[in-house]
């Protein structure tokens, strides 16, 4: 398998599942201080916070956006990444690390994509919105357009009558925490044999 980070944002529990999993997560990479960071720690997993902070950061104004990914992509250097794995990950990269990364970062979205992009939170209020009777979860390789890039898996998740953001969300976590590990684990043989 080639070797794996994870970049997270949040809680962490995708990537809690990744590592239960038995995938071997080599790096987890946050953009901010968060209980991923914790995660990673209880499990033995090496961890770099790079605080988009650190960057200028601030919602709606113009910060080193360059700096902040060519820092990120010079952690997944030193430690010889070979297949990324967003997970909850906030943080809207610089195009250049799709450059280097081809094809290599992975992402998983809480709807049936193309539909509702964007993030979670407002993903779960349109679906609900909408009412749409079923969504789900997508796997996708993320390119410098967000929830955008191929398709690689999708499973869907049934709107209840009664289902609030959070209740919806939850079940489609409770997927996505299942999905998302055997997707990484196909897809990186995959890579491996087409460049063996």
């Amino acid at each position: 398998m080639l070797r794996l980070a994870v970049l997270a944002s949040g809680v962490g529990s995708i990537f809690e599942a990744m590592v239960k999993s038995g995938l071997p997560v080599e790096l987890l990479v946050t953009d901010r201080p968060c209980r991923a960071l914790e995660v990673a720690e209880e499990n033995g997993v090496t961890s770099a916070l790079v605080d988009r902070r650190d960057f200028g950061f601030a919602p709606r104004t113009q910060w080193d956006r360059k700096g902040f990914t060519k820092t990120v992509m010079a952690q997944l250097k030193s430690h010889d990444i070979g297949l990324i794995a967003m997970s909850g990950f906030m943080t809207v990269f610089d195009p250049v690390i799709y450059t280097k990364y081809q094809d290599r970062i992975l992402n998983t979205h809480p709807s049936l994509l193309p539909a509702f992009k964007g993030e979670g939170g407002k993903v779960m209020r349109d679906t609900l919105a909408a009412g749409v009777t079923e969504t789900g979860c997508t796997v996708h390789i993320s390119n410098a357009e967000i929830d955008d890039g191929r398709i690689l898996t999708q499973q869907r998740v049934p709107v209840l009558p009664d289902d609030t953001p959070d209740t919806l969300w939850e079940r489609i976590k409770a997927v996505e925490r299942r999905l998302y590990p055997a997707t990484i684990r196909k897809y990186s043989d995959e890579l491996s044999k087409k460049n063996a």
